[in-house]
């Protein structure tokens, strides 16, 4: 287990392989991180390290969250999270984290964030049903159809697929390759896209899944990309 860190998406291009090949990619931006607690097995009961970003004004936390940031010894700031680490002991409360410290091109991350909210949306749009046949004599097409039962159990199983509010919830993408790490402007480059609209604060974690067997092949299949990158020279 390793440390994560908060991002923004600033949105998405493509960059260009040494063969001409395109790969489409989402820009995030991931500002300096300071580390603002750790927990060890002997005094909490686990190994973790809490890490801090986005520096904010007093009047926007509350007085506990300022104690516990003015006790560490470090600047306010609005998001805080923990993640599990298996070596607290190589890191100290208010050391400053930056993107080349913590993601390398050909690493595979999980992006965290809310989806695009798309308001209330019937079941076609939501789900992706079918729909009725558009013919001569239908009088539904985008209906969602019987949802009922009979006799037994005689009411709408919980669950059920229907229309009503769509997006806006927590969405993790798995096992996205990095591309590149652009130091000087704390950017990172991740192969596909992540959730959520542009200027979204998301959470970047190293892959629960990396270890699996399908992931390493799917490694293999694509490691070239970091490897074969066209890089322009500032």
């Amino acid at each position: 287990m390793s440390i994560g860190a908060f991002g923004i998406k600033l949105g998405m291009t493509r960059v260009f392989l040494k063969d001409g090949t395109a790969v489409p990619v989402s820009v995030i931006k991931v500002p300096k991180h300071v580390i603002t607690a750790i927990k060890t097995v002997e005094k909490d009961g686990y190994n973790a390290v809490q890490v801090g970003a986005f520096e904010v004004k007093e009047k926007k936390l509350t007085k506990p969250e300022i104690g516990h940031l003015k006790k560490a010894g470090v600047v306010l700031l609005r998001r805080l999270k923990e993640f599990r680490v298996d070596n607290p002991q190589d890191y100290q409360v208010g050391q400053e984290l930056t993107v080349a410290e913590l993601f390398k091109p050909g690493d595979l991350v999980d992006v965290v964030g809310i989806s695009k909210g798309r308001g209330f949306a019937g079941t076609m749009k939501r789900w992706d049903f079918g729909g009725f046949p558009r013919s001569h004599g239908h009088r539904y097409h985008r209906a969602v159809g019987s949802i009922g039962q009979r006799t037994d159990p005689g009411r709408v199983w919980k669950g059920k697929r229907m229309a009503g509010h769509w997006g806006a919830e927590k969405v993790r993408v798995q096992s996205l390759l990095v591309v590149d790490v652009v130091s000087d402007k704390g950017v990172i480059l991740v192969k596909g896209s992540v959730p959520g609209h542009p200027k979204g604060i998301l959470v970047i974690e190293r892959s629960k899944i990396a270890h699996r067997k399908s992931q390493m092949l799917k490694l293999n299949r694509i490691k070239h990309i970091p490897e074969n990158l066209l890089r322009r020279e500032a």
